[in-house]
């Protein structure tokens, strides 16, 4: 999990300068590195040896902290991960696969309107690749068998980011890949590292449209969104949320929904919504529950601008760094 932080942290301000979709307000490197440094620090303090566990624990507190749709997506991506992996204290090639899998299911399933071209198809056609291999489908548990498997999912994952820029319009008018797609295949590589004992790829990103060093700010030409990002916790009945959803949707786009943990009489869900006006989505909220966590950020704010709502009726002012 460092081994995400610190490759995220290394190349954030490049994911921003190329983040344009679904909005272009250059956040994506940073919302990805604060979501995974939260991940991170939990880790870290977890006292198990359960790979399932370890994820099911770093996921929930990426969960918390998530940042914007990309730090949402990560954490869903987390806490779907270890399912499959609880009670388990290696790796191996049939559960990664299996991970994989379960992950990408999920991670479409909590967006009201998934869109190919995103970190959601290189989750996609890695799952896919692993799932493939032969080591995979030969339920061969060696670490040879994990090695080749990883390698397959990473050279799929850098193939579908490379595709992204066909894939959607605005990636194909800007000649740029997706940025999220970009900082999910560090995470990958990262995990990667971590499960081989290999150092990362520095070359990894190299000749990456739009990645360049020497390419300007893209996001800053892009036309901007006027409106919100609204992001919550709130405790909801599978109705509730069900609901929720479909209102939502009629309210703004960028809906996501994943329940974070089961509580009295449903889950705790993280909501994220894109909407043109704040205050008829918090009241919306608080007609099936009472928010926790809840920030209101200006979509077309230069310095990302977020009002942090803590429970209660007290507004304060926080900015990302």
């Amino acid at each position: 999990m460092s081994n995400a932080e610190v490759s995220l942290g290394n190349h954030s301000d490049r994911l921003n300068a190329i983040n344009i979709f679904p909005v272009a307000d250059g956040d994506t490197g940073t919302n990805l590195y604060l979501t995974l440094r939260a991940a991170s620090r939990a880790a870290s303090e977890a006292d198990t040896a359960d790979i399932g566990e370890l994820l099911a624990i770093a996921g929930r507190a990426a969960m918390e902290d998530a940042r914007g749709n990309s730090g949402t997506l990560i954490s869903v991506f987390l806490t779907a991960m270890a399912e499959p992996l609880q009670g388990n204290t290696r790796l191996s090639a049939p559960l990664l696969a299996t991970a994989l899998e379960r992950a990408q299911l999920r991670s479409w399933s909590v967006l009201s309107d998934p869109v190919p071209g995103t970190m959601l198809s290189v989750l996609e056609e890695a799952a896919r690749a692993a799932m493939d291999t032969e080591a995979a489908q030969a339920g061969d548990d060696s670490n040879v068998g994990l090695a080749a498997t990883l390698r397959t999912m990473m050279d799929a994952a850098l193939a579908a980011v490379v595709h992204t820029e066909l894939q959607l319009d605005a990636l194909t008018q800007a000649k740029v890949v997706d940025a999220g797609g970009v900082g999910f295949l560090l995470v990958l590589d990262a995990m990667r590292a971590a499960a081989l004992g290999e150092e990362l790829q520095e070359e990894l990103l190299d000749g990456l449209h739009g990645y360049d060093v020497q390419a300007p700010h893209i996001h800053s030409d892009m036309p901007r969104m006027e409106g919100v990002e609204v992001m919550c916790l709130i405790n909801l009945s599978p109705l509730d949320a069900a609901t929720l959803r479909l209102q939502l949707d009629e309210l703004g786009d960028s809906v996501i929904m994943s329940a974070v943990n089961a509580v009295e009489d449903g889950y705790r869900w993280r909501v994220h919504v894109h909407t043109p006006d704040a205050g008829s989505a918090i009241d919306l909220l608080r007609t099936v529950g009472e928010p926790t966590n809840l920030t209101i950020t200006e979509l077309s704010a230069d310095g990302h601008e977020t009002n942090e709502i803590p429970e209660g009726s007290g507004i304060h002012e926080a900015h990302e760094v």
